[in-house]
């Protein structure tokens, strides 16, 4: 099996990094060593630690598993809860100490850095269209009211999902996933 390439290895680690530390607290050195690479690798491959950060976010917005909505096979609201189902269980795994990186760094960095808000912005927008396209579906199958406005929806459910995750982390508890299963799933959506 081929060995990926260095910056490859950085990309990853920068990702991991960024996640676990955020975006202020996380040097190249940092990101370097976790790759298992001498720091000069770093500037062969990106040209500052925010060009490294915006790939990060791509990166991240890959894997929100967004086949889960896209998945035949189950009715549009089932995939659309496995979905969030599925990435609340990743926060419960790590003992509430990671949430959604693209949260965390709206949060971080979102005021200050115009490329890593452009970055954060393309990503809540790709997720946010997945999740208007689930809804779509769920009106085609009668299963939404037909005057819901979809894409406010959509922006709804992606920033109540992002406060809940907030939530959960601060109490280090599952309540507010249930809040936010049962308002979204049984009122909201209903």
């Amino acid at each position: 099996m081929a060995r990926p390439s260095k910056r490859e290895e950085i990309a990853r680690a920068a990702l991991q990094r960024f996640h676990a530390q955020g975006f202020h607290a996380t040097g190249i050195a940092d990101i370097t060593t976790a790759a298992g690479v001498p720091k000069g690798s770093f500037y062969n491959h990106f040209s500052s630690k925010e060009e490294s950060a915006a790939e990060a976010i791509g990166r991240y917005g890959e894997s929100r598993r967004f086949d889960m909505l896209t998945a035949p096979g189950r009715p549009p609201l089932q995939r659309l809860r496995a979905h969030f189902e599925h990435l609340g269980a990743e926060t419960v795994e790590s003992g509430y100490a990671q949430g959604c990186l693209m949260g965390n760094l709206s949060a971080e960095v979102g005021d200050h850095n115009d490329e890593l808000r452009g970055a954060l912005r393309d990503g809540f927008a790709t997720w946010a269209g997945h999740i208007r396209q689930v809804l779509a579906e769920a009106r085609e199958a009668g299963d939404i009211a037909p005057g819901l406005d979809i894409a406010a929806t959509s922006l709804f459910l992606l920033s109540a999902w992002e406060g809940t995750l907030l939530t959960a982390r601060a109490e280090k508890s599952y309540a507010p996933f249930e809040a936010f299963f049962r308002t979204v799933f049984e009122v909201v959506l209903r």
